[in-house]
């Protein structure tokens, strides 16, 4: 038979459109010509094809060979169609069968010997995979990853040689069902206990993470901000199978996952202030996933808030309010999750030390306002967690860490509160929307003139307001009521004024 087709998988994003390769001879000098808009990687992969085939001990057919990958205006980009290309050509060729094709799809980079190496991107692939209800056949290095996908049929192999005997029915790759993620893992991180004193910032935490707001902690040096920061990982409540899939996707696409670490909780990210724009909210001229896709369902902490390129900060703002970015550039354009919670950390002037006991902050009131003005009113707006943590006092320091309590016991607190907002909106309310959020927060006529005053005394937006009703609602489901009364309006309202 001089035709056979193949199906394998682009990459797009987190997109993994289908792409049919046919693969065809006709008469002619030898030659290979790919066609399908291919970039510099896949035309190259005509002298891997050819290599890896004879080195397996195939004929390399001496035709003139013509693949076209479809659809002709997708780009086509890097070695994940080497493997489908040779076994295309086996199958034109009648070295194996091509009803074995059939239900099949392949993805795989080939060695010059025939090995395959693995590709990144492989998550989403599989997952669109299963829904075609297709079998999918990988590199070896990439097998676990397929498996996230709960249900579908991997068959790994090591080389060329391996798929083609069992394409033959010689020797069958083993079957492995997708079983899906690992939801059992308990959250790897610092404890809380740790933290001596600093109740308030605690408190904070515990509800930022019940609720997934947005934190901003600001204090002189070795208040411990980051020593908060870095626990706030061991009280959030568990990601679903649906969340972790999406975070493991992110990261396959991003080839941050290897064979023998796949993802198990939510994603921790902390970028230095050095970064640029890009490496935020991600880019280049083939788009990949940037810091607030990296840290989607979980937790982005900008340490020295500050010292942040202003520019940069303010291409957060987006994502924070849509959960999601827009990646566009002239050939195309690539949308990535950002669903994340922003927890950042900052000094309160230059030295560090303004406001602190003993007079030791050297700046002038104009060096302390330039430096807080590195952070835009705006961005500032989006957080809906703002305190400041003072310095430990001597009492502080010697209190015992066995006495505090433990991330797993606030652990329990936070889990409790998320389930009632799953249950009552289907949602964190970090994450309302403003006419949900006034369906489930619901004030008295009293409460509300008693915000309103308190918002116009301390000159915040209206979108302040919704952010203190979240946090409200949040604290209200921390208490177990099921209205937000006055108490849980002013406990808000003490972390919008710092």
């Amino acid at each position: 038979m001089s035709l056979a087709i193949v199906h394998s998988r682009a990459q797009v994003g987190l997109d993994a459109p289908a792409v049919t390769i046919e693969v065809h001879f006709s008469g002619g000098l030898p030659a290979l010509s790919i066609v399908g808009l291919p970039e510099k990687a896949v035309s190259e992969s005509r002298e891997r094809v050819r290599s890896a085939l004879l080195n397996a001990g195939f004929e390399f057919p001496r035709s003139r060979i013509t693949i076209n990958m479809a659809p002709a205006d997708l780009p086509k980009e890097g070695g994940r169609y080497d493997l489908a290309i040779a076994v295309g050509i086996l199958a034109a060729s009648d070295q194996i069968p091509v009803t074995a094709l059939q239900g099949l799809e392949l993805i795989g980079e080939l060695a010059l010997s025939g090995q395959l190496r693995p590709v990144r991107g492989v998550l989403p692939s599989a997952l669109a995979c299963r829904t075609q209800g297709r079998a999918l056949l990988v590199a070896q290095d990439n097998r676990q990853e397929a498996a996230l996908a709960r249900g579908l049929t991997v068959f790994a192999a090591d080389n060329l040689l391996d798929v083609a005997r069992h394409l033959v029915g010689e020797q069958t790759l083993p079957v492995e069902r997708g079983t899906g993620v690992d939801l059992d893992s308990p959250p790897l991180a610092p404890d809380l206990s740790d933290v001596k004193g600093q109740f308030q910032a605690k408190r904070a935490l515990e509800i930022a993470a019940a609720g997934c707001h947005n934190l901003l902690m600001s204090g002189v040096p070795g208040s411990g901000k980051s020593m908060l920061a870095q626990r706030l990982p061991g009280i959030l409540p568990p990601l679903t199978e649906q969340q972790l899939l999406e975070v493991a996707a992110v990261h396959s696409v991003a080839g941050l996952i290897e064979s023998d670490q796949l993802p198990r909780g939510r994603p921790w990210r902390s970028p230095h202030h050095s970064a640029s724009a890009a490496a935020l909210v991600g880019g280049g001229s083939q788009p990949r996933p940037g810091e607030v896709s990296l840290a989607h369902h979980g937790l982005l902490f900008l340490d020295e808030l500050p010292e942040f390129n202003r520019q940069v900060l303010e291409v957060l703002r987006e994502p924070i309010e849509t959960g999601h970015i827009m990646i566009a550039r002239a050939a195309r354009r690539t949308e990535f999750p950002a669903r994340f919670q922003l927890v950042a950390a900052m000094n309160p002037c230059p030295c560090g030390y303004a406001g602190a006991p003993g007079n030791r902050c050297r700046c002038s009131a104009d060096q302390v306002q330039r430096y807080q003005n590195r952070i835009s009113g705006p961005l500032l707006d989006r957080i809906d967690l703002q305190l400041v943590v003072p310095a430990p006092s001597r009492e502080d320091l010697l209190l015992d860490c066995a006495a505090g309590e433990t991330s797993a016991q606030v652990r329990v607190r936070v889990v409790e509160a998320h389930q009632r907002q799953l249950a009552r909106q289907g949602q964190a309310n970090g994450t309302l929307d403003g006419r949900t959020l006034e369906h489930h927060c619901q004030l008295s006529e009293a409460d509300q003139h008693m915000l309103l005053d308190a918002i116009e005394r301390l000159k915040l937006s209206a979108r302040a307001w919704h952010r203190i009703l979240r946090v409200a609602r949040t604290i209200a489901d921390l208490a177990g009521c099921e209205r937000v009364e006055q108490m849980h309006l002013l406990e808000a309202l003490s972390y919008r004024s710092a």
